[in-house]
């Protein structure tokens, strides 16, 4: 099956690692994989690192020069199943299918999200074969689309943090005294990454050698370090940004803490088991999907900073329940969300989307 991955974000994001993933798993198991991206990004950054045969395209301009430089792609590689993300691509890729007369689009939703539709996405439906992808079994069965769902479940490779700790903490100038925070946000974390400031400014004074590092993209930046600055911890958090080894960054945590929603934090979830750092998040259907409350880490309800604070203080003095944390997430991440498995999930949906007869039948 010739595959192509359409991602025309300009951030790698945790939906750029899952396709990142897809694509590698089915180009090891010796499937022709393309992946068209933006130009210049650090999407393009982050697929040309996994070894992938990428295609940099220029930033989005009109629907139709966007589908007319796809279609140039369809043809050339022979791609007979696009997979993709937003609505926008869905009407990109489709409009390039009917004018290259062949192939079929399955839209990937983000873990935790909802296959909505509007009026372009709906036109994309009636020119080309078009199939949804979910994270998890709980999205696909909300949905309600029956055969046109598949799922394609999250997942990591256990063996690759297996050895990371040390030497990420010395990337991050951490001691083996410093009791380090990561935080993984993106541009929906918002208060909870206010949170967690807090968090640390009520908890510096009592654990000198406590540290917060925050990695992701947030839309809002500035203002997360004007509020460090007003809290006064500034020297006490670390902004690393958007990182493509994201797994290895997390390794060197002591705790981590996921304020960000879809992808990015369920593959967040994943990477602190994966490396056995047990997990401190607010509760929500997402985070419960993959982290066991009490078991590979401790949820928390939305609550004041203080409250928090208090949470965190007796997890950090718990030397014996974070390991037992850490050790249990671990064995979850290795048993129920193998790396194999979603690329299995991926190929899956290619070989149902590759089907010639539903192309004909449009």
């Amino acid at each position: 099956m010739r595959t192509l991955f359409y991602h025309t974000s300009a951030h790698w994001s945790g939906s750029s690692r899952a396709f990142a993933v897809a694509a590698r798993g089915l180009a090891a198991r010796g499937e022709p994989v393309t992946v068209v991206c933006r130009q210049g990004s650090s999407a393009e950054l982050g697929f040309v690192q996994e070894g992938l045969d990428v295609v940099p395209v220029p930033p989005a301009a009109t629907v139709t020069r966007d589908a007319w430089r796809l279609r140039a792609v369809l043809k050339e590689k022979f791609i007979e199943v696009v997979f993709l993300h937003t609505e926008r691509e869905h009407l990109v890729a489709s409009s390039a299918m009917r004018l290259a007369e062949r192939g079929a689009v399955i839209r990937r939703i983000p873990a935790g999200g909802n296959a909505t539709s509007g009026r372009s996405g709906k036109l994309a439906d009636r020119m080309a074969t078009s199939r949804i992808l979910f994270a998890t079994a709980s999205d696909r069965d909300r949905s309600g689309l029956g055969d046109r769902a598949m799922i394609a479940p999250l997942g990591v490779d256990v063996a690759k943090v297996q050895d990371a700790r040390a030497e990420s903490r010395s990337t991050l100038g951490m001691t083996d005294a410093t009791q380090l925070i990561v935080c993984v946000i993106d541009s929906r974390a918002g208060s909870r990454v206010t949170t967690a400031m807090r968090t640390l400014a009520l908890l510096a004074e009592r654990h000198p050698e406590l540290r917060l590092a925050l990695v992701g993209r947030s839309t809002d930046a500035d203002d997360t370090r004007m509020h460090a600055a007003a809290l006064g911890v500034t020297s006490l958090v670390r902004f690393l940004g958007e990182r493509t080894d994201m797994p290895k960054v997390l390794a060197a945590a002591d705790v981590g803490w996921v304020a960000a929603e879809g992808d990015d934090g369920g593959f967040a979830c994943l990477d602190f088991m994966a490396a056995r750092v047990p997990v401190i998040a607010e509760r929500s259907s997402l985070v419960s999907h993959f982290v066991p409350d009490g078991i590979a880490g401790v949820l928390l309800p939305p609550a004041d900073p203080s409250d928090t604070a208090s949470a965190v203080a007796r997890f950090l003095a718990d030397d014996d329940t974070r390991i037992a944390m850490g050790k249990a997430g671990y064995t979850r991440a290795q048993r129920d969300f193998r790396e194999e498995t979603m690329i299995d999930g991926f190929a899956a949906a290619a070989a149902a989307g590759g089907d010639r007869s539903l192309w004909a039948a449009r």
